[in-house]
Parts: C-alpha cells; sequence; structure tokens
C-alpha cells in the first residue's frame, strides 16, 4: 500500500473514532453523549385519601402535631369568618417561610375544611426517602409537586380538584431562605382559571421567627405566629392567568399591610404589593428585620380593624 494510501485510511480510522484529521476531538472529553434520564416515578398518595388514612391522620394530626404546634408557640387566627360560605374545591394561597407554616394553616382550618385539603409538597424533598414520603402524605394528606418541570404535578392537582378536594399550595415554590415573599409562580392561578375555582389568600406572620429555614423546632418561649385569611377572590372570564396570578400576589400583600396596620389602612396602601418582599437591603439586614419577635395583636393599632 502507497503511503498516501495509508494516510487515508489512518484518517478514516481516525474519523470513526470520534477524531479529526489531526487525532483531535471534535468535542471536548469531559462531554458525554446525550442519553434521556430516567423518568421519575411519583410516589403514589391515593392511599393517603381512604377512609382509613384519614382517621389515623385526625389522630396523627389532631392529637398529635396541632398539639405540638399550639403548645410551643402562641397562634392567633384572622378572618376564619370569611371561609363560612366556601362551597366546593378552593385553592388556598400562603406565602412560605418556615416548616410550621402548613400545621399553622391546617390547624387553624375548620375541621369540616381541613378533612377536604390535599397539601402540595416538594417531590424532591418530602418525597426523596420512603420514609419521609410515607410520612408526609399520611400527616398532612399530601402529594407530590416537581420544582421544576410541573406539568404531571399540575395533571395530579387537577385531579384532585376534580375529585373533590381543595388544594393548599405555595406559589413561592420554596421556603424563604430570609423570611421576606418572592414572587409567585403561575401554577395556583392557572388551576383557578382552568377549573374555574376561588382562590382563598392568607398570609403567615412570624413562622421564620419562630423556626426559620433550617430550624426543626419552634424557638422557647411561645412566639406569637398569626395566620390571615383573606375573602375567595375568583378569576373574571376574561382575565389572563398573570393578571390573576398578579391580583393574588396583591391581596396576600394587602393581608400583609391589613396585620401590621389594619384593615382601613391595607385597603389605602400603595405598598401593599412591596411590603412583603421586605426592605432592599444586605441580606443580614433582611434576616435580622424578619426575625423580630411578633407582638400580641391586643398591641396592634385597632381603628377601622376589620372584625
Amino acid at each position: 500500500m502507497s503511503g498516501g494510501r495509508m494516510k487515508l485510511a489512518q484518517e478514516i480510522r481516525l474519523l470513526r473514532r470520534g477524531r479529526d484529521w489531526r487525532g483531535r476531538a471534535p468535542a471536548p472529553r469531559s462531554a458525554q453523549p446525550w442519553t434521556e434520564g430516567p423518568r421519575t416515578r411519583s410516589f403514589p398518595t391515593e392511599w393517603a385519601r381512604t377512609p382509613l388514612a384519614a382517621a389515623a391522620r385526625t389522630v396523627a394530626f389532631d392529637g398529635v402535631l396541632r398539639t405540638v404546634t399550639w403548645s410551643q408557640t402562641r397562634p392567633e387566627v384572622h378572618g376564619l369568618d370569611l371561609l363560612e360560605g366556601v362551597k366546593g374545591p378552593v385553592v388556598f394561597v400562603a406565602n412560605h417561610a418556615s416548616h410550621l407554616d402548613t400545621p399553622l394553616i391546617l390547624g387553624s382550618m375548620p375541621a369540616q375544611v381541613r378533612r377536604r385539603v390535599a397539601v402540595a409538597a416538594a417531590a424532591d424533598y418530602f418525597f426523596d426517602a420512603r420514609w419521609r414520603a410515607v410520612a408526609t402524605a399520611l400527616t398532612f394528606n399530601a402529594f407530590p409537586i416537581e420544582r421544576r418541570g410541573v406539568e404531571r404535578s399540575l395533571d395530579l392537582a387537577s385531579e384532585l380538584i376534580e375529585d373533590g378536594w381543595s388544594l393548599l399550595l405555595y406559589p413561592e415554590g420554596t421556603r424563604s431562605p430570609d423570611g421576606w415573599a418572592r414572587r409567585f409562580r403561575m401554577g395556583a392561578a392557572l388551576l383557578c382559571r382552568e377549573h374555574g375555582i376561588p382562590a382563598v389568600p392568607l398570609v403567615l406572620r412570624g413562622t421564620y421567627q419562630a423556626m426559620p429555614r433550617g430550624g426543626f423546632w419552634p424557638k422557647p418561649g411561645r412566639p406569637v405566629v398569626s395566620v390571615r385569611y383573606g375573602r375567595p377572590i375568583a378569576c373574571e372570564p376574561d382575565e389572563s392567568t398573570g393578571a390573576f396570578n398578579g391580583r393574588l400576589e396583591d391581596e396576600v400583600g394587602r393581608l400583609w399591610v391589613e396585620h401590621d396596620e389594619g384593615w382601613w389602612a391595607s385597603l389605602h396602601s400603595q405598598d401593599r404589593r412591596r411590603a412583603p418582599r421586605g426592605p432592599e437591603a444586605s441580606e443580614w439586614r433582611r434576616k435580622w428585620e424578619a426575625t423580630r419577635p411578633q407582638p400580641p395583636s391586643e398591641r396592634h393599632h385597632r381603628i377601622w380593624r376589620r372584625r
């Protein structure tokens, strides 16, 4: 074989091995061929909504978790009268700063409402281990929701709504790292719009101070925590999902202002959307502001306060 043919054959062998005529790989050595990742199997939670599981949940939640929450903190609940006219499925929408939030919200609801509420919980945190998934599903009637690629999670949420279940969602997607609210994702607004059901906005205060992110037990001294419910609001027929999501954020902000300044002031506040997001300051300052103890409601300004 002549030298030219030998060189050509050598180059062909290099190209077959994924290299160019200089013997260099066209892609970095660290690059791996693309393969479809394994499909994650969603943890089944239908069993948590059976009569037997519901009976066990009553014992686990009412007898243990609610008792612990109410004994280690001083919860204050406002606006429960606004739930009296709620019929059928709704989506409860709240800010999220602590693991105290869910037991505080569920524990504040009337029993007949709580028994028909399913809670969305992060799949990569609460459903990553079987023992934690079982405990979460049983105690809170929780179902897994993906923080990224939420289509399958929204499908499950839609099925629950069609079966007559109300949902508790945290549109921020995760607990606040500094106690202040973040922008709402669209999932809750989309579910309300697609199914024609109202959202019940509510705001939590003091839970970050009582048990911030990374904590697993409330701080000593029974810190004051509160949950404040707003009126159910529905998506208008010609309203976009984004516009309705903005109204939800606005109402949660109004409830935040109402907690500090009263109902009348909250109606006229120009700061309702910004107030829950906290001061524009350094991280340590924001956390410091968020960990100020909540005063009992008796010390709040009561003029024009909604009853």
